[in-house]
C-alpha cells in the first residue's frame, strides 16, 4: 500500500514538469533551451516520457510491469535532466529536484525486485 501512494506521490509530482515541458510556452521555454542546449522538440519528448512514465507509476495498482516501465522512464529522463543540469553549472543544488524525483523512482523500481514482491 506504501509503495503505490509513493508512486502516485511521485507520478504526480513529475507529471505537473513533463506537461510542462510538453506545453514548451513563453519564456520558460526558451530559458529551457538557452541554458540546457535542447531544440524544442527533445524538451516536448523529455515532456511525453515523464508524464507518460507518471500514468504508469499511477497504473501500477495493476502490476509490478507498470512500475517497473514508468519507473525506467521517469529515472531515464530525470537521469539526464541530472547530467544537463551539472553540465550547466547548477551543481547540486541546481540539480536537487531532479535527483529527488530520479532517486525515488529508482527506489521505487528496487522495491519491485524485494523478495516479498516477488512471491505475490
Amino acid at each position: 500500500m506504501i509503495q503505490y501512494l509513493l508512486n502516485a506521490y511521485i507520478g504526480k509530482n513529475v507529471i505537473e514538469g513533463g506537461l510542462a515541458k510538453i506545453e514548451n510556452e513563453g519564456q520558460m521555454g526558451e530559458d529551457f533551451e538557452k541554458e540546457f542546449n535542447v531544440t524544442p522538440d527533445q524538451m516536448k519528448i523529455a515532456g511525453y516520457l515523464e508524464a507518460i512514465g507518471s500514468l504508469f507509476l499511477f497504473a501500477s495498482f495493476l502490476g509490478k510491469s507498470f512500475n517497473r516501465i514508468g519507473s525506467l522512464m521517469i529515472s531515464g529522463v530525470l537521469g539526464v535532466a541530472v547530467f544537463k543540469h551539472l553540465k550547466a553549472g547548477h551543481g547540486f543544488e541546481g540539480s536537487k529536484n531532479a535527483l529527488k524525483w530520479a532517486s525515488l523512482s529508482l527506489l521505487s523500481l528496487i522495491e519491485t525486485f524485494s523478495k516479498e514482491q516477488m512471491k505475490r
